[in-house]
């Protein structure tokens, strides 16, 4: 048995559902631990391209069981709607490959609405949210006044609970904002429309994990966002509001008892963030708007072009801290073949001092980033990457003597090069990404 997270390192978007879509398939289970629709994980596969919010990455795979946990917050509007479009491009979804944690919170429309309040009351002073209603819901959970995905399963007591939190909703929706409240005639009807769709896949999902932990069953954890966006430990309060770091994978997921054996860190060879809030290394105008070309850096849910610039090893190297990344996975790095070198955010000044130290959120509106241009001669060759699924049959090959089992083929090589990386890195406890041209490294 063997456990692996899948978490960022930065602000989010670094690849980690490409990551999870390429090595799922050596593990038994998928588990979203935590967020909800604001994450946008994007697949290719023979099914299609998919950006999916809420459905971990893992359901395209057979054999896969796929599970969204306790810690997940779910719009079932955006859930539905994610099931029948994978559904109509041939996806299998079943309760056998696909289980929601009962204890998941549901996600109503009052929380959008009041996201979306919330954010034009603050104006210019606003977070930069996703409108999903995320951290509306995430707050009501710590009041104690949400609806779990396992109360739809008893109709008679979910009216009389939702009559209670609407009372108190509307009181907020009326006189904090002076907008239309919600009956509970409509917000039942809400439900109505969605939860026979979804009831299928309500379980105990951590009963499921924990058999499946007996039984030693891998389990591969995925995360939503960063580093960076984590409530506790990224950049307050333009954070998430939830905890993005690899610790919270076994509370989130519902296996409190569950051990991580690695943590794969996904860093992207260039900065990419969405929202407000600081961002060190932050480029402008042309030079911006060509790498978000170049990368297609725009948010997979939204479409709003995403804030880039260089790749920050301040903010990477205390990503890595905190998420505990026993490995690196560096991503988009061919993004970069259009430069003649590579630029790096290798330190910040700040009070006249450099410093490699990521500081307090309220001193990063005054750093200054310290850009190094590599001194490097590499070509990048643009490749095409296919997901293993499209190459793992064998019949797929027109010549005998040319086909080969993806899945054969790279049957613990992942491991034993992430084993390998581990070793190397802990000799002088620092974390080193080589390029296979072998003339860029990374320390973080």
């Amino acid at each position: 048995m063997s456990n692996c997270a899948i978490v960022g390192i930065n602000w989010g978007d670094e690849g980690k559902g490409r990551m999870v879509d390429l090595i799922a398939r050596d593990y038994d289970i998928v588990c979203r631990y935590q967020g909800g629709n604001n994450a946008g994980h994007t697949i290719v596969n023979e099914y299609g391209k998919f950006a999916l919010h809420l459905i971990p990455s893992g359901i395209c795979l057979p054999g896969v069981v796929n599970v969204l946990g306790n810690g997940v917050v779910i719009d079932l509007e955006s859930l539905c709607g994610e099931i029948e479009a994978l559904q109509n491009a041939g996806v299998p979804i079943t309760p056998e490959n696909f289980k929601i944690s009962e204890r998941a919170t549901i996600v109503f429309p009052y929380h959008r609405a009041l996201d979306g309040l919330e954010e034009a009351r603050l104006k210019d002073k606003k977070y930069g949210s996703t409108l999903r209603g995320i951290a509306p819901v995430y707050s009501d959970k710590y009041q104690k006044k949400t609806i779990m995905m396992g109360e739809l399963l008893y109709p008679a007591y979910l009216e009389k609970r939702l009559a209670s939190i609407l009372e108190w909703k509307n009181l907020t929706l009326q006189k904090v904002y002076g907008a239309k409240g919600y009956t509970l005639e409509e917000l039942l009807n809400w439900v109505d429309t969605y939860c026979e769709a979804v009831k299928p896949y309500i379980t105990d999902t951590t009963r499921f994990l924990r058999d499946a932990q007996k039984a030693g069953k891998s389990i591969l954890f995925e995360a939503q966002l960063g580093a960076l966006r984590d409530l506790d430990y990224g950049i307050y309060p333009y954070t998430t509001s939830s905890n993005a770091v690899a610790a919270y994978a076994p509370v989130g997921s519902g296996l409190p008892t569950a051990k991580l054996d690695e943590v794969v860190g996904v860093v992207k060879a260039y900065s990419s963030c969405v929202g407000e809030g600081p961002f060190v290394c932050e480029w402008f105008g042309d030079e911006a708007q060509k790498l978000r070309d170049a990368g297609g850096e725009y948010g997979a849910k939204t479409g709003r072009p995403r804030r880039v610039g260089p790749i920050d090893l301040v903010a990477t190297r205390y990503g890595v801290q905190v998420q505990g990344a026993t490995n690196i996975a560096l991503t988009k790095l061919d993004i970069l073949s259009y430069m003649d070198k590579i630029p790096v955010c290798a330190h910040y000044e700040l009070d006249g001092q450099q410093t490699d130290e990521f500081p307090f959120p309220v001193c990063l509106q005054d750093a200054k980033p310290v850009v190094e241009q590599q001194n490097i001669q590499v070509e990048i060759k643009k490749q095409e990457y296919h997901d293993a699924s499209q190459v793992k049959h064998k019949d797929n090959a027109s010549k005998e003597e040319e086909r080969f089992d993806a899945r054969e083929e790279g049957k613990n090589k992942y491991k034993q090069s992430m084993s390998k990386k581990k070793k190397d890195a802990a000799k002088d406890g620092k974390v080193v990404q080589k390029s296979a041209h072998g003339g860029f490294d990374i320390k973080i």
